[in-house]
């Protein structure tokens, strides 16, 4: 359909998982897309998958600022504009209880979580602003609304900051007809979950499908949310048919922030009605 025909955008953290499904449904839909992330060997092939006229990779980590001015300074000089930036990219933080929490891990995710998408604001508004249109989205969490839905309480208090931080820029932004809405996913079946787990970096990803079975239980919608699921928020946000859509978290989650699942809260009324003697 070529709903972003002619547009530029900005995929960070896009070698795997839901920045990389992003990036191939960008382009499909007629995007040039600037992809980042540390693993050179995924990013180049993803390069050549999508084809080198469409899709430019660069090894760039987002928390140093100079990285993600170079990504913007890349795509404007490349293509011309930046019309779409997806602040993807993030990672694991410390689990356990608050009372062993290490300083520098909290502060090594917040930089990741946090601090990254700051910086990629930071430096895609006055492109943005300066063509007066443009849509920054950043990726949140069901985890920023709900605690116990991460297995990390600072990766929670994270995109919480994330999702916070979305609508405050989006109030100053919007006055210049630029963009900046959350996506915040549920459940979805990428090597996320492995790593924070403690798998190592170079095995998570194939971890995904071994938690599709788990994550199937955890909403209504009885199955694993996917990359695509959250792709195709991100192609919504991106296209001129969410022009009036701003300071937005756009949930993807299956439904798992609604509430309890009916059938436990049957079983529940059951129990009481059991205990009741009715």
């Amino acid at each position: 359909m070529a709903r972003l025909k002619d547009k530029v955008a900005i995929i960070t953290g896009a070698t795997s998982g839901i920045g990389r499904r992003t990036a191939e449904l960008f382009v499909a839909e007629g995007a040039k897309v600037v992809v980042c992330g540390r693993r050179t060997a995924l990013g180049k092939a993803l390069e050549s998958e999508l084809g080198r006229e469409r899709c430019l990779f660069v090894e760039a980590d987002v928390t140093l600022e100079a990285d993600m001015k170079g990504l913007i300074d890349t795509a404007v000089k490349t293509w011309g504009r930046l019309d779409c930036l997806f602040n993807n990219a993030g990672g694991p933080a410390p689990v356990g209880g608050i009372e062993t929490i290490p300083v520098d891990g909290f502060d090594a995710a917040m930089a990741t979580l946090v601090r990254s998408v700051m910086l990629g604001m930071k430096h895609a508004a006055p492109v943005m602003t300066a063509q007066g249109s443009g849509s920054i989205i950043n990726n949140g969490s069901v985890a920023a609304s709900r605690a116990g839905l991460s297995s990390s309480m600072i990766y929670s208090a994270a995109k919480a900051a994330v999702v916070h931080l979305t609508r405050c820029v989006a109030m100053q932004l919007g006055e210049q007809n630029v963009r900046v809405n959350a996506i915040s996913p549920g459940g979805i079946a990428t090597g996320i979950f492995g790593k924070a787990l403690g798998v190592p970096a170079e095995r998570a990803d194939a971890t995904a499908e071994a938690v599709k079975a788990g994550l199937a239980k955890m909403q209504p919608i009885p199955r694993a949310g996917l990359p695509d699921d959250i792709a195709k928020a991100a192609l919504f946000l991106a296209s001129d048919e969410s022009t009036f859509v701003n300071g937005h978290d756009f949930v993807v989650d299956g439904g798992v922030i609604g509430g309890r699942l009916w059938s436990v809260h049957q079983q529940g009324l059951q129990g009481m009605k059991d205990a009741f003697g009715v």
